[in-house]
């Protein structure tokens, strides 16, 4: 592989990898404030894709807008979703709301086959996107410097949210000591819902993003980098947000990498992610920022 090769799967590795990470934020927020892994998160970033594709397929408004508004309406969803499925459950047994959590993420990919319907869709990529840079006699595509940039702007926007607002603040004592912040006059409600609206809007991001990459739209589109994404998560440190990114980029980077210097590995490129989740959790089970902390039954 020369030099030009290199920098080809280095590109495509960096954006795969920011796709991952924007995902795996949302997993890592709620399970910092909740202890819930949100299983159904996978099926969001599916509706996130579906709804900006109806949008600009079937209204007028133009992409540009479909663009942000298609992220605010499932980030809505993400929060009906915890009113219907996860607030009446929030004193239950953990593992009923886990189980919760598997039958929203059934619900709504069933959903979507019935809806949406079972054959793929091409997603309706704006010609902007398909524009190609020359860099050094490498052709990369537009869309591959756009997504870590936009991965790198809404984390800085997500870091100063949570850092200097009252609210992002609320969200880090509830993180900490969930009784002790409802003690202290945070409402948990309001908080929790927060999270939820936060999470989605990023996994529709994502869906966006990964519909211009990859355009071709399934209802189980999601089952797979939900899953990917909950590894880069757990990988990085669940709870940490940073973390969450850095383990997004270690999958990313390693998928394309693996299959650049490894071609006839191409089949096993999902095997990956689990091979490096065994790997990190053998060495390190708590993952690469992760602290432990003692589970409340």
């Amino acid at each position: 592989m020369g030099n030009q090769g290199f920098l080809q799967h280095l590109a495509n590795g960096i954006s795969l990898g920011s796709l991952y990470a924007l995902i795996a934020i949302g997993y890592t927020m709620v399970y910092g404030i909740l202890r819930l892994i949100n299983f159904a998160h996978g099926d969001i970033f599916m509706l996130g894709a579906y709804i900006t594709y109806y949008g600009i397929v079937f209204t007028p408004i133009p992409w540009w807008i479909m663009f942000i508004l298609a992220p605010v309406i499932t980030g809505f969803i993400g929060l009906l979703l915890e009113k219907l499925a996860y607030k009446p459950l929030r004193e239950s047994p953990r593992i009923t709301i886990l189980i919760s959590a598997i039958g929203a993420s059934f619900f709504l990919q069933n959903f979507g086959i019935v809806v949406f319907g079972g054959r793929p869709k091409a997603f309706p990529v704006p010609s902007l996107f398909n524009k190609i840079i020359k860099l050094g006699g490498v052709s990369i595509n537009l869309i591959t410097f756009i997504i870590p940039g936009v991965t790198i702007l809404l984390l800085l926007a997500l870091t100063y949210f949570i850092t200097k607002t009252k609210t992002g603040m609320a969200m880090r004592a509830l993180s900490k000591d969930y009784e002790t912040a409802s003690l202290m006059g945070i409402d948990i409600n309001k908080i929790i819902s927060i999270t939820f609206f936060i999470g989605s809007f990023l996994a529709a991001v994502g869906g966006i993003m990964w519909g211009i990459k990859y355009p071709q739209l399934m209802p189980l589109m999601g089952v797979m980098p939900g899953l990917k994404c909950f590894i880069a998560a757990v990988i990085g440190g669940i709870g940490n947000i940073t973390g969450a990114v850095i383990g997004g980029f270690i999958l990313g980077l390693g998928e394309i990498m693996l299959i650049a210097l490894l071609p006839n590995l191409t089949g096993y490129r999902d095997a990956f992610a689990f091979v490096v989740l065994i790997i990190i959790l053998l060495v390190k089970p708590t993952g690469l920022m992760g602290e432990r902390v003692t589970e409340k039954v």
